[in-house]
């Protein structure tokens, strides 16, 4: 072995060590996904041949990469993708990062569509950022089509890109839009994880949320500004029949739950993590007159 190499276990724990004194919580599991990202050495590779030595080019990756990470960029920035419903979603700097509770929402919203995944559903996800929850449900629903709607055209961009990646282009389309679509009609299913950390929380987050979006962290003084915009339309874009579902805050549930009964909303189902917290909110509207009376003012193109 030269000088300019390092055998891999060395460069694991020299990594690991620069992970952990930056107060990377997983810091062995970071080194080794970063070490697979940038020597395209899988961890089985790393564990079947701890010996094998790092060329200069492949350490000199890996240290950039590990610099990064102390830094405290989001591992899923750095390798620039993030699995979220087993499908590979690219992110960026412009996207909040996919998060296994937002799968809690997908799972929920299929479960009560039942016998309906197969039919022509019309999917609408406001916020969609990266597209995950868009493009989870649609992966799902062979026969649905959806638009995502965002008011940042890098994140749009981020989404055409993962439709693309997962061959769902043909059935994803993206619109620019502050929690408003102008195309007209309702839908069958209708998703959101809005903005709902409360403002002046926002310093005392991890130090990785530094490195997202703001405008998809910041909800406002009380955290529910965006629901405030939100709900109102999605009362009116919510179908005969329709199920809605938004992530919500911990401690959002009674609030949030108030603020879609006064827009027309039914009474919602709260949802729980497998940690028992509160996760998201969900709506199933009811065919016949009643849903009509409680449409509100304003109309289904709003």
């Amino acid at each position: 072995m030269t000088i300019n190499t390092i055998a891999v276990a060395d460069a694991l724990t020299d990594v690991t060590n620069r992970l952990a004194a930056a107060g990377c919580e997983n810091a062995r599991l970071d080194a080794r996904l970063l070490l697979a990202h940038t020597a395209g050495l899988t961890l089985a590779d790393q564990t079947r041949a701890p010996e094998q030595p790092l060329t200069a080019e492949a350490r000199q990756k890996l240290q950039t990469a590990a610099a990064e990470r102390a830094r405290r960029v989001p591992l899923a920035q750095i390798v620039g993708e993030k699995e979220f419903w087993s499908l590979p979603i690219a992110v960026s700097p412009d996207v909040l990062i996919p998060r296994p509770e937002s799968e809690i929402l997908v799972e929920n919203i299929l479960r009560r569509l039942g016998s309906r995944r197969q039919d022509e559903l019309r999917v609408l996800d406001f916020g969609t950022g990266s597209g995950c929850l868009l493009l989870a449900l649609l992966s799902e629903l062979p026969a649905a089509k959806g638009v995502g709607v965002d008011l940042s055209q890098s994140a749009l961009a981020v989404a055409r890109t993962n439709a693309a990646r997962l061959q769902l282009d043909n059935r994803a389309a993206f619109a620019v839009g502050d929690w408003h679509l102008a195309e007209p009609g309702r839908f069958d299913v209708i998703v959101a994880n809005p903005p709902y950390v409360r403002s002046g929380d926002i310093a005392g987050l991890e130090p990785e949320l530094r490195h997202e979006p703001p405008q998809a962290l910041d909800g406002g003084t009380d955290g529910l500004d965006a629901y405030r915009r939100l709900l109102p339309r999605l009362a009116k874009r919510l179908g005969e029949g329709g199920v809605a579902g938004v992530e919500i805050g911990a401690d959002q549930a009674t609030p949030a739950a108030r603020l879609a009964t006064d827009v027309g909303l039914p009474t919602p189902e709260l949802c729980h993590d497998l940690a028992g917290l509160p996760r998201c909110l969900i709506w199933v509207r009811q065919t016949g007159p009643q849903h009509e009376k409680t449409l509100g003012n304003g109309g289904p193109n709003e």
